[in-house]
């Protein structure tokens, strides 16, 4: 086989990986768009992956690819990415997933894969080789979007409250049962559209370094785009179990009014970053939500333990990643150049 070759088919295998990986993120953060609208009982487990599925792909045609473009070219430096780079960032992004997961751990797949980024970067060239202003607008909202999440669900917990105040709580119950439809639905088209732009924007970033695409294309080729909305989708609809378990019932208990204010906050926080084009975590937004909403009846009625691990998860996530992503950075060596 020719180095020509060769190289194609390295490029094609972490296509593949990417491609696993966005697949791992819907798997991985079907809990964020489903827990609450399972655990409230207006859908049943396998009708709400499926309804949340549809949404994630739809995503396509209604956001800018502007998350993507961050990913792909706001993190590192121009020329430092390469294959091993990539690989490096896909595999300490998905053992990072799996570990969070198998613990029933909500965590960040988001902020796994720019963990992933950062810590093959810094294995290659070193810290300087990073795009400051791209790394830091990240773990910024690592804080910020947790709580845009706690703030808009705990105003609209209150303000629902406060109009519905004289309504009987059956009446309510039945309103919100369908109104937490259109708030999952919501939700769910954030989730997609910030969510499958970070897996179009890695792997955009690889074919720029491979030279499949140029730099100074606007957009990635149309055959990422489709690939990865799709990608999404179908592992939302596979579902990650546990994690629905922690986000729907162990943080606080929900009822259909709760579920559609965080769910309602938590869409809002994300359309205003995706249209920003930042790379959020829908994990750390719909958490954030949650606590919110529970926190608006009464501080007692959050599990504030619970919720004290799942931050000290988010607070590990970059570094763990990056740790695991710069060990397979050097490995990928051996097995692209050895």
């Amino acid at each position: 086989m020719s180095s020509v070759q060769s190289a194609f088919w390295i490029v094609a295998m972490l296509v593949v990986l990417a491609i696993a990986f966005d697949f791992m993120n819907g798997f991985h953060d079907a809990a964020n768009s489903i827990a609450t609208v399972v655990s409230t009982g207006v859908l049943k487990p396998q009708q709400a992956v499926v309804f949340a599925s549809f949404f994630n792909v739809i995503a396509i045609s209604i956001f800018q690819l502007k998350v993507a473009a961050t990913v792909g070219k706001g993190i590192a430096i121009p020329g430092v990415v390469d294959q091993n780079v990539v690989f490096g960032a896909l595999v300490g992004a998905m053992v990072w997933n799996v570990v969070t997961w198998w613990h029933g751990i909500p965590s960040s797949s988001s902020h796994a894969l720019i963990g992933g980024i950062v810590g093959a970067v810094i294995a290659k060239a070193g810290a300087g080789s990073l795009i400051a202003a791209g790394v830091w607008k990240t773990v910024l909202f690592i804080f910020l979007s947790p709580l845009m999440g706690f703030l808009l669900g705990s105003l609209l917990m209150l303000i629902v409250a406060h109009l519905f105040r004289r309504v009987s709580p059956l009446h309510v119950d039945n309103w919100f049962r369908r109104l937490q439809l259109v708030s999952a639905g919501l939700y769910s088209l954030g989730h997609g559209g910030n969510d499958a732009q970070k897996t179009i924007g890695i792997i955009w970033m690889l074919l720029i370094a491979t030279g499949y695409s140029a730099a100074g294309d606007k957009l990635p080729p149309t055959w990422v785009i489709w690939c990865c909305y799709v990608a999404i989708g179908l592992g939302t609809m596979f579902g990650g179990w546990r994690i629905v378990k922690t986000m729907g019932q162990r943080i606080t208990k929900l009822k259909p009014v709760g579920g559609f204010c965080a769910e309602t906050g938590g869409a809002i926080t994300l359309f205003l970053a995706t249209a920003l084009g930042i790379p959020v975590s829908t994990t750390h937004t719909i958490t954030g939500a949650i606590v919110g909403v529970g926190s608006a009846k009464r501080a007692s009625a959050v599990r504030w333990g619970v919720a004290g691990n799942i931050v000290w998860a988010w607070i590990f996530t970059i570094p763990a990643s990056a740790f695991v992503a710069g060990v397979a950075y050097w490995i990928s060596l051996l097995l692209f150049t050895g």
